[in-house]
């Protein structure tokens, strides 16, 4: 594992309070369990970033051993790997999904704003 691809790959965990990595892209999925972990982010109705794995071949190789888990779709939330489309897919019929999804997003809005607040000051 390069050590410059783990620091890419935690900087996009820690920069996305809401962030998937997936085969393709949300608007056009590569495959069924990234499909499917889409559309339950999306029933979500919150924003997430997605790094597509095929189009960074170092990330998708180097990924399931930094995180040790093996396979695709993996989804992060406030920088914790939540799982794969099983686990996501079973977080969401749960209910457990959408509040999770909802406050990180809400805390990454109140961090953005205290931000543009401090710098005003």
């Amino acid at each position: 594992m390069s050590q410059e691809v783990i620091d890419a790959i935690k900087g996009q965990i820690e920069g996305n309070p809401i962030l998937l990595y997936m085969k393709g892209s949300p608007q056009a999925p590569q495959c069924g369990f990234s499909a499917q972990t889409v559309q339950c982010l999306m029933a979500c109705g919150e924003r997430f970033a997605y790094v597509d794995v095929l189009s960074n071949p170092a990330i998708r190789s180097t990924l399931p051993q930094y995180a040790n888990w093996p396979t695709f779709p993996q989804l992060y939330v406030d920088g914790e790997l939540v799982g794969g489309c099983d686990i996501v897919t079973e977080m969401y019929q749960s209910g457990e999904l959408e509040p999770l999804v909802k406050d990180a997003a809400a805390k990454a809005g109140d961090e953005s704003a205290e931000s543009s607040e401090s710098s005003e000051s």
